[in-house]
């Protein structure tokens, strides 16, 4: 009881470092385009995430429930598989942080999950394969993709509503307008990846029989909301650059088009309890509200970095997470 006790106490502490670390990588999400387009200064567009990001957190539990349940079952896994997935995600956060890549999070840790307990078992039928698909797989596929023509859509309706309009007038309307689409993208984002790492926590409660049953405790979702603020108020700055100005330059208006066509996406991966990349669909918003200028205006060069980087995601946090749990065998 002791050695159960104390590695849950292990696995809350490193959940709350996943969780701080990704609420710094995913700062860039509801920040990049206001910050890169100067509507706010860096401190204000970070305490305004920060704050929203943590009232988010508090919209549901259905995300925490897929991934906490919907994928491996916690009555199949030990804490260890949960302290080997998370390590494998935390690592491949600190890798793309490095280098400026604003990869996804939410999919680092179920790879990381899917990893760890394939390895533990011996055998791929651990794994819910059928949730995964429905609830992980396929929005990870559609979400980029709806982000993008939201985007492209939304930028162009602008264009055509506003196309009498003068710029300076435009601008200074959508500097404002700017503002509030910004705080509805930390806010979904909040809503999304918080919920994931409560997940992950509820999970080992269950696992190490301190739950009988599935329920986020109320504490949970406090210490996961704290995290995450904690984490969005310290910024990613090498993302933010990235994602605000290295891929389209951005004037308020096609920040408000991309921020308030990813908290479209966003919101409703959330309803439907499916823990989406918030990263994913931010950065297509802003490639389709640059493609909707012309083509050529989005640098896709560093977008295929980008998209590269997402594609090995999962796999690559499996095999680290893999290999952490294999060591942690041995010993």
């Amino acid at each position: 009881m002791l050695s159960s006790l104390t590695l849950t106490v292990i696995i809350v502490i490193i959940a709350i470092v996943f969780d701080t670390i990704n609420g710094f990588h995913d700062s860039a999400n509801a920040i990049a385009c206001c910050v890169s387009t100067r509507v706010m200064t860096m401190r204000e567009a970070v305490l305004m995430s920060a704050s929203l990001n943590f009232m988010g957190a508090f919209m549901s539990v259905k995300v925490a429930e897929t991934v906490g349940n919907g994928i491996v079952n916690p009555n199949d896994v030990t804490q260890e598989v949960i302290i080997a997935a998370l390590m494998g995600a935390i690592i491949w956060n600190l890798i793309t942080w490095y280098f400026g890549i604003p990869s996804s999070s939410s999919h680092a840790l179920i790879g990381g999950l899917v990893g760890s307990a394939v390895v533990y078992k011996s055998s791929f039928l651990i794994i819910n394969w059928s949730g995964l698909f429905w609830k992980v797989i396929l929005w990870l596929i559609l979400s980029p993709i709806i982000g993008f023509i939201v985007g492209y859509i939304f930028m162009n309706i602008m264009n055509l509503v506003l196309r009498n309009t003068r710029p300076r007038v435009v601008t200074k309307v959508f500097s404002k307008a700017q503002i509030f689409s910004a705080m509805l993208v930390a806010l979904n984002h909040g809503g999304n990846d918080a919920q994931k790492t409560m997940g992950i926590i509820t999970m080992t409660l269950v696992s190490a029989g301190f739950l009988a049953e599935f329920s986020v405790p109320l504490w949970v979702k406090i210490c996961c909301a704290l995290s995450m603020a904690l984490g969005t108020s310290l910024g990613g700055k090498k993302i933010i650059k990235t994602m605000g100005s290295k891929m389209a330059k951005m004037a308020p208006i096609n920040g408000f088009s991309a921020e308030m066509g990813a908290s479209a996406v966003i919101f409703t991966a959330t309803m439907f309890d499916a823990p989406v990349s918030t990263t994913h669909i931010i950065t297509t918003a802003i490639m389709g509200v640059g493609s909707a200028k012309r083509f050529s205006a989005v640098r896709w060069s560093v977008a295929k970095d980008i998209v590269v980087t997402w594609i090995f995601t999962i796999p690559s946090c499996a095999v680290i997470s893999g290999i952490l749990i294999f060591l942690l065998s041995l010993f």
